[in-house]
C-alpha cells in the first residue's frame, strides 16, 4: 500500500475521533460556560452565558415542581412526620426540653421566674381564692365531708398526753385563774344582793345540820367578812387562795381529768350535735371572714421570697427529677393521639407555611453557575466523561467508514 493510500485510510478515523471527542467535550462545557454573558461591540455574543446559567430561574422552578410533585407530596410528608414524631423520639425531645427548662430555672433567670411565680401565687391566694371561697361557702354541702372526716378521725380519737395535760392545767391555774384574779372574781360575785340570795336560799331549802347552821348562824356574815378580807387585804387573800389551791390539788386534779377526757365518752347525740355545731361554726366563719382573712394573709407574705424558696426546693428535689420522665412520657402519648387524629390537616397547613417550593427556588438561584457545574460534575463525572469518550469513538468509527468508502472507490 502506497503512502497516499495509507493517509486516506488513517487520516479520516483519526480526525473523526478527535473531532467527535472535543465536540462533545465543548458541548458539555457550554452547558455551564461562560458563566457570564460576553459582549462584542455592545452586542451580546450568542451562547453566552451557558445554557444552565441563562436558564437558571426556569431550572430552579422546574426542580422545585419536580420535588414538590414527586417527592414531597402531602402523603410523603405525613409518612415523614410520623417517622420523625414516633413516641420514643417525641418522649426524648420533651424530656430534653423539660431538663433544659429546669437548668434554665437554676441559672441566673431564676429571679425572673420567682417574680412570675410569686405574682401567680399572690393572685391565686389573695384574689381568686377569696372570691371562690365566698361562692363555695353558700353551698349547703361546703366542706361537710372534709370537716366530718377531720372530726371523726382526729378530734373524736384525740386524747391529751400527760405532758400536754400538765401544760394546760398549769396555764389555767397560773395564767387564766391566778390567785389575784380568783380574788377579784370573789369580790365581784359577793355583792349584797348575791349574799342575800344565798343566805335566804340556804335558810329555806336546807335541812338537818345544814338548816341549823343556816338559820342559827347564817352565812350572810361569813360571806360579807370574806368579801371584806379580799377587798382590804389583797396580798394576804392571794396567799390564802394559792395555799388553798395547792392544798386541794386543783392543778393535779385538772391534769388527770384532761388526760382522761375524750369525746368518745360523751353520748352519741351530744357528739353528733357537737360535730354539727363545729361544722356550722367553721362554715359561718369562712363565709363571713374567710375572704378577708386570705386577703390579709396574702398581703403579709413575701410571695417572691416564697416562690424563690419553692423553686429552690423543686430544683433539689429528687421527686422533681424523677417525675420528668413520667411527664415527658404522658405528654408524648397525648401528642401522639392528637397527631393520629389531625395529622392530615396539620400537614396541609404546614406545607404552605414552610413554603418549601420557594425555598428550593431561592436556593437554586442563589447557587453560582460554577457551584452548579461542580455539583453536577461531582454527581455525573463518569457519565459525562463517557459521553465525551463515546463522541470520540463515534467520530473514529464514522471516519473509518469514510476511509473504507474512499479506499474502495480508488
Amino acid at each position: 500500500m502506497s503512502a497516499s493510500n495509507l493517509w486516506i485510510v488513517l487520516l479520516p478515523p483519526v480526525l473523526g475521533g478527535v473531532i467527535g471527542y472535543f465536540t462533545n467535550d465543548i458541548a458539555i462545557k457550554m452547558l455551564f460556560r461562560p458563566y457570564k454573558p460576553r459582549y462584542f461591540l455592545g452586542r451580546r455574543l450568542p451562547f453566552t452565558p451557558g445554557l444552565i446559567p441563562s436558564n437558571q430561574q426556569r431550572l430552579a422552578t422546574k426542580i422545585s415542581d419536580v420535588i414538590m410533585r414527586s417527592l414531597l407530596t402531602p402523603e410523603e410528608m405525613q409518612r415523614l412526620a410520623r417517622r420523625l414524631l414516633k413516641t420514643e423520639r417525641t418522649e426524648k425531645a420533651i424530656l430534653w426540653l423539660l431538663q433544659l427548662a429546669l437548668e434554665q430555672m437554676q441559672s441566673s433567670g431564676q429571679t425572673r421566674t420567682a417574680q412570675i411565680l410569686g405574682n401567680i401565687l399572690k393572685d391565686i391566694i389573695g384574689q381568686s381564692l377569696p372570691r371562690l371561697l365566698r361562692v363555695w361557702s353558700r353551698r349547703d354541702d361546703f366542706l361537710e365531708a372534709q370537716l366530718n372526716q377531720i372530726f371523726d378521725q382526729v378530734l373524736l380519737d384525740f386524747q391529751l398526753t400527760d405532758s400536754q395535760a400538765g401544760q394546760i392545767s398549769d396555764w389555767v391555774v397560773n395564767g387564766v385563774l391566778p390567785p389575784d384574779k380568783v380574788r377579784q372574781l370573789l369580790v365581784d360575785f359577793l355583792t349584797d344582793y348575791n349574799i342575800q340570795v344565798i343566805d335566804e336560799t340556804l335558810r329555806a331549802k336546807t335541812s338537818g345540820t345544814y338548816w341549823v347552821v343556816a338559820n342559827i348562824f347564817g352565812v350572810r356574815n361569813a360571806l360579807t367578812r370574806l368579801r371584806t378580807v379580799c377587798t382590804e387585804e389583797p396580798v394576804k387573800s392571794n396567799t390564802r387562795i394559792a395555799e388553798l389551791t395547792a392544798a386541794l390539788g386543783i392543778k393535779v386534779r385538772m391534769q388527770k381529768w384532761l388526760q382522761r377526757f375524750s369525746l368518745q365518752e360523751l353520748p352519741v347525740s351530744t357528739v353528733r350535735q357537737l360535730r354539727r355545731t363545729l361544722r356550722q361554726t367553721i362554715k359561718t366563719y369562712l363565709r363571713e371572714n374567710g375572704g378577708t382573712l386570705l386577703e390579709k394573709l396574702s398581703e403579709s407574705i413575701d410571695w417572691e421570697k416564697l416562690a424563690s424558696q419553692l423553686l429552690g426546693r423543686l430544683q433539689s428535689s429528687p421527686v422533681m427529677t424523677e417525675s420528668l420522665e413520667l411527664v415527658s412520657k404522658e405528654l408524648a402519648l397525648i401528642l401522639e393521639r392528637y397527631l393520629e387524629r389531625d395529622m392530615e390537616n396539620i400537614v396541609v397547613q404546614v406545607i404552605p407555611i414552610l413554603n418549601i417550593d420557594q425555598v428550593i427556588i431561592d436556593r437554586v438561584n442563589a447557587t453560582s453557575p460554577k457551584e452548579l457545574e461542580g455539583a453536577i460534575q461531582t454527581i455525573v463525572k463518569n457519565e459525562l466523561q463517557a459521553i465525551v469518550n463515546l463522541g470520540g469513538l463515534l467520530g473514529f468509527v464514522i471516519g473509518a467508514m469514510q476511509a473504507g468508502f474512499l479506499f474502495l472507490q480508488r
